[in-house]
């Protein structure tokens, strides 16, 4: 005897396009955000090279960063210090201190503290900026002029983060290694004089290589998300935000992968 079957087919089948369409979003603005990057990486021996904008712009991303990353690194200093001390005391190794806290902040944490610190920050005001120069028509009216906007606007900004983000990551170090001393200090009475020598001792020349390649990957990645999503934002306000919010997010995810890629290539080559 056959079954009545009398369910509709969307009950029989579920739409997936609650699935699927995230997915897809997802996967285009993925194939979009890397044909900027192509286009922005054409674009990089283009006349006419806006020097000044980039000088000005690397200026307005550093120094208005310096606050924000100096407070973050001295703070994250004290707190590693504080927190593995007693450890390595109960283990007799509290003269290992220097060295472990060096080796993870010039490996690990100067630079991913660094980055996600930008990426809200300056991913957010780039997103926001730009985003706001295409709802205001600046960029078609750039277009229309004969202006070419992806170098002017673009590769100045992307290069600019690129070349500032490693110069506030030593900038983070020192001050997190400052942080790590006053800890120690109140702990231990370790001198100055001893807590660099054995802080410095500790770092090669194959830790700060590979933490400063991350740190540029990191800065074109944080500028070109950021002007990607300013570049390409909607009409109105709610479109401004978007591109915002959309910048932090992708930046801080690509800060991530980048850094897990970069980690597993150091230990094929060192």
């Amino acid at each position: 005897m056959k079954k009545n079957y009398n369910k509709s087919t969307e009950e029989e089948y579920p739409d997936i396009s609650i699935i699927t369409s995230p997915v897809k979003s997802f996967f285009y603005t993925v194939g979009d955000m890397l044909s900027f990057a192509r286009s922005f990486v054409q674009n990089l021996f283009e006349r006419p090279q806006e020097i000044r904008e980039l000088l000005k712009q690397a200026y307005i991303f550093g120094n208005g960063s310096l606050g924000l990353v100096g407070i973050t690194a001295f703070i994250v200093g004290m707190v590693i210090t504080l927190q593995t001390q007693p450890t390595l005391a109960e283990l007799g190794a509290e003269s290992w201190m220097p060295s472990m806290v060096s080796i993870s902040i010039i490996r690990e944490i100067g630079p991913l503290i660094t980055a996600l610190i930008c990426a809200g920050k300056i991913g957010s005001s780039l997103g926001a900026e730009i985003g706001s120069m295409r709802v205001t028509e600046q960029i078609d009216a750039m277009l229309v002029s004969g202006a070419k906007p992806m170098n002017f606007i673009v590769k100045t900004r992307v290069l600019a983060v690129a070349f500032a983000l490693p110069l506030l990551v030593f900038y983070a170090d020192a001050l997190a290694f400052a942080g790590s001393f006053i800890s120690l200090q109140m702990e231990m009475n370790i001198s100055l004089e001893l807590f660099l020598t054995q802080a410095l001792d500790a770092v090669k020349l194959s830790d700060v290589i590979p933490a400063t390649i991350k740190t540029f990957l990191f800065g074109l990645a944080i500028g070109i998300v950021g002007c990607y999503q300013g570049y390409y934002a909607k009409k109105g306000t709610q479109g401004v935000g978007n591109a915002a919010n959309r910048s932090v997010v992708l930046a801080s995810l690509l800060i991530f992968v980048i850094d897990l890629l970069v980690v597993q290539t150091q230990k094929l080559l060192f």
